[in-house]
């Protein structure tokens, strides 16, 4: 498997329950409660609930949620790319 499709792999998507989204990237969480008012990490419910679900109750549309759901998965990106770079500099000093 190549980076790009690691990478695809840990890419948030809408059914996943958000008790999922916390284990694979729990910096996710502040973005999600500062940027978008979702308070959904801490909540009992996310053991059990998907994504979606979270935002269908605080009334966000599909658009809303794609929306979100997109500027997410792009800052993951952004940041394993710096990420690969950091290392890739520090393996030649």
């Amino acid at each position: 498997m190549n980076n790009q499709e690691s990478v695809r792999e840990k890419m948030i998507k809408k059914d996943m329950l958000i008790a999922d989204i916390v284990e694979q990237h729990p910096e996710l969480a502040e973005v999600f409660m500062e940027d978008h008012g979702l308070h959904c990490f801490g909540c009992g419910a996310s053991m059990f609930e998907t994504l979606e679900q979270g935002m269908l109750v605080h009334g966000m549309t599909d658009e809303e949620m794609d929306k979100i759901v997109a500027e997410i998965n792009a800052q993951i990106e952004k940041t394993k790319k710096e990420s690969s770079s950091k290392n890739q500099g520090s393996s030649h000093e």
